[in-house]
């Protein structure tokens, strides 16, 4: 799979992400679409007074259902806030919801059960995981899938119906090696999940980007599941081999409970770092643990929801208005998706899934969103930036802060 080659690598501490927002940032107050049921379409898709129907798929159950309320709520405020403006060429659009309960088998049914009901555009899923388990549907079943944030680099290829919203862990990963390298840390560990895509995807990609950048890799420790929850002896390991910067890539329910409490437990005081699968931890931190084991913690992410632009300003008022919380990187890419749906059926006249296939595959074209301004590349991936932000914690709770922001690699 080809990807396109960045140039410039830019580090500012003091900058904010220069984001702008998929469309409306409105508030978009009357009653959503949210789950539904029946045929996708009353009449042809995209035409004046027809229906537009959008699948979700996401992990609204079990351990990452954090991810999937994240996604089902960023859909629905995109979806009001379109059809409270007229919808998308005079058309409505309704959304049928389906639960991947975050594996991969039932994320195949899930998609099976959304093609039965007609549906030919999809947001999903979420992970790397169960996404790769329906490109190849998708391709047979000429139906467009488009995740919001789903990394690993082989989920989009040339010429097919998959696209992301999201960077690929090519790009997330190398921005990990070239941090490590530029903060002065030459000699790093890895802890990382060696059966799940995600983890194994994003070490690969780090330790690939370490030999280019001249950082070495001097201990690897891997766990066979991502159900494990004792890491003593991983970090143990990293304290042994001497390093002070371990890129540990996995999601927030292994990090907030377990990893980094244990990993300084066992005498690592050093930086641990990974990727967005770190987003919401600190609602997963152990009640009565020592927060301050979060200090010299960092991560790359999608967005910051403090950047000062107006319109990632809009969407998280928006978002908090409606649901009370503040967005985190998965509702702005599962937002960002929508809103490059409703482009894409704008340029093709249609919502017929090859139409709307046709016109995301345009490379050309530019989408104004929450995550950021870019095109896809030729494999339906985005050429855009990542932040990298940091916990902090004073020892009564864990917050956020923003660091950097990479807008090319080296």
């Amino acid at each position: 799979m080809e990807k396109k080659k960045l140039a410039s690598f830019l580090l500012a501490g003091t900058m904010a992400l220069s984001l702008t927002a998929c469309g409306s940032g409105g508030s978009g107050s009357a009653a959503a679409s949210g789950s539904a049921s029946g045929s996708a379409s009353a009449s042809a898709p995209g035409s004046s007074g027809g229906t537009i129907t959008i699948g979700t798929i996401s992990p609204n159950t079990g351990s990452l259902a954090t991810y999937g309320t994240a996604v089902t709520t960023a859909v629905d405020l995109a979806v009001s806030q379109i059809n409270d403006a007229g919808g998308i060429n005079g058309s409505q659009i309704k959304v049928i919801n389906a639960d991947d309960q975050f594996d991969p088998t039932e994320c195949l049914n899930a998609f099976n059960s959304l093609v039965a009901q007609g549906v030919g555009l999809i947001v999903g899923s979420v992970t790397s995981g169960c996404t790769s388990a329906i490109t190849d549907a998708a391709d047979e079943e000429g139906v467009c899938l488009l995740t919001p944030s789903s990394t690993a680099d082989s989920i989009t290829t040339k010429d097919d119906y998959v696209f992301r919203a999201c960077y690929a862990d090519g790009f997330q990963g190398a921005i990990a090696a070239a941090y490590a390298s530029q903060s002065g840390h030459t000699h790093v560990g890895v802890v990382y999940c060696a059966a799940d895509t995600y983890s194994k995807g994003l070490y690969d990609s780090f330790a690939a980007a370490c030999k280019k950048y001249g950082v070495t890799i001097d201990a690897v420790e891997s766990t066979a599941s991502l159900d494990v929850q004792d890491y003593t002896n991983q970090f143990s390991s990293m304290v042994k081999s001497g390093v002070d910067f371990v890129y540990a890539p996995y999601y927030y329910d292994v990090i907030g409970p377990y990893i980094v409490t244990q990993a300084r437990a066992a005498g690592y005081d050093g930086i641990i770092m990974g990727a967005d699968g770190y987003d919401g931890t600190p609602d997963y931190v152990v009640k009565g643990a020592d927060l301050t084991a979060f200090n010299n913690v960092y991560w790359t992410n999608h967005y910051d929801p403090a950047d000062t632009s107006e319109k990632v300003q809009s969407f998280v008022k928006a978002y908090q208005d409606k649901f009370g919380s503040t967005p985190n990187a998965i509702s702005a890419l599962a937002y960002d998706a929508v809103y490059m749906y409703k482009q894409a059926i704008e340029t093709a006249g249609s919502a017929d899934p090859a139409a709307v296939r046709d016109a995301l595959a345009d490379t050309s074209t530019v989408y104004d969103c929450v995550t950021g301004s870019f095109s896809l590349d030729d494999t339906g991936t985005p050429t855009k930036g990542a932040s990298i932000i940091s916990f902090t914690s004073d020892g009564t709770s864990v917050t956020t802060k923003l660091v950097d922001v990479v807008k090319e690699l080296p």
